[in-house]
């Protein structure tokens, strides 16, 4: 049996839901509301002591972090090989995935935060949302993510260091529409755990109204459309993002793209 505890708009659930829908697996889901706490109860937090998603369950054994998720999923089940054949494809492909880990993922979590997702989390009622931010763990998303994601939610785009995370962004984007001239997927001819990987991202700035940020990078544009064009795509993304959490990323990311273009142009 395989299971999946996942969410909707999570990047990282996203990224093994179309891992495991590439490779044509049938899995069980168990949703889990990240911005109600679901992620907190005691009988997760034994599966995933970071209290985030996803974690795959396969057999009773449990597997964490997305991208060794995906890795594990494109070794243990048959289907379409998401790995490059040679080894400099591999070596490529995992530079990807390793600056997914270390620079985009924990850039996204901010600016998920201050674009969206604060205005959700201050919909709570005062002792609610105090009861919330105080959950996470204090090793999550990124070691000082217990603290960053209360001034996130307090401060906006006025915490100290947000802009950097959208510039840090944009030099990412910039990369990918560079390698993006070399070959037609990011770590070479054939789309693999690299284009897995990045794909989330990209759409989080889709879904955010903030794909002004690849409007002079055609080459990026392209591979997004070829990723979007994947009988994949709208399974593993778009179909169990809550309406009403589409509606909030789209309004008051679109609220918040004026400010990021100034920053970006800056």
């Amino acid at each position: 049996m395989l299971e999946l505890y996942h969410h909707g708009s999570s990047v990282c659930a996203a990224k093994v839901r179309f891992a495991l829908d590439e490779k044509g697996v049938a899995w069980q889901g168990h949703y889990l509301d990240i911005l109600k706490g679901d992620q907190f109860d005691p009988a997760y937090l034994q599966l995933n002591p970071k209290a985030v998603v996803p974690t795959l369950v396969h057999d009773g054994a449990v597997v964490v972090e997305s991208t060794v998720i995906c890795e594990y999923v494109d070794e243990v089940f048959e289907g379409a090989a998401l790995k490059p054949a040679t080894a400099l494809g591999r070596a490529r492909m995992r530079q990807w995935t390793k600056a997914v880990d270390e620079d985009v993922h924990p850039a996204c979590g901010e600016i998920t935060f201050v674009s969206c997702h604060r205005h959700i989390v201050n919909r709570l009622p005062p002792a609610e949302r105090a009861r919330f931010l105080d959950s996470t763990p204090p090793q999550s998303v990124t070691p000082t993510w217990h603290e960053r994601k209360k001034a996130l939610v307090r401060d906006g785009m006025q915490t100290p260091g947000v802009a950097d995370k959208f510039r840090l962004y944009d030099r990412y984007l910039q990369k990918m529409d560079d390698a993006l001239a070399v070959a037609p997927w990011l770590a070479g001819e054939a789309f693999s755990l690299a284009d897995v990987g990045m794909a989330p991202y990209v759409n989080r700035l889709d879904t955010l109204g903030m794909s002004g940020m690849w409007e002079r990078r055609p080459r990026l544009a392209g591979w997004f459309e070829r990723v979007r064009e994947r009988r994949t795509f709208a399974p593993a993304f778009l179909e169990w993002c809550p309406p009403d959490l589409t509606r909030d990323l789209a309004t008051f990311g679109g609220e918040t793209w004026p400010e990021v273009r100034r920053i970006l142009a800056g």
